[in-house]
């Protein structure tokens, strides 16, 4: 499950960088998208047993 988990790390630190971006930028919509997503990544690997640092 190695490159499970590493996969789901770098998407949810993508994520996590494009949300911020997103909120400097005022941009509501991209937000709430970017923290959806951001559910469903620690969802999956809740789901998985991958833990989350964040």
């Amino acid at each position: 499950m190695g490159e499970f988990t590493t996969t789901i790390e770098h998407r949810l630190d993508q994520a996590y960088r494009n949300l911020q971006e997103a909120r400097s930028t005022g941009d509501d919509y991209l937000a709430d998208t970017f923290t959806a997503e951001i559910e469903d990544l620690r969802r999956l690997a809740s789901d998985n047993g991958v833990p989350i640092q964040r």
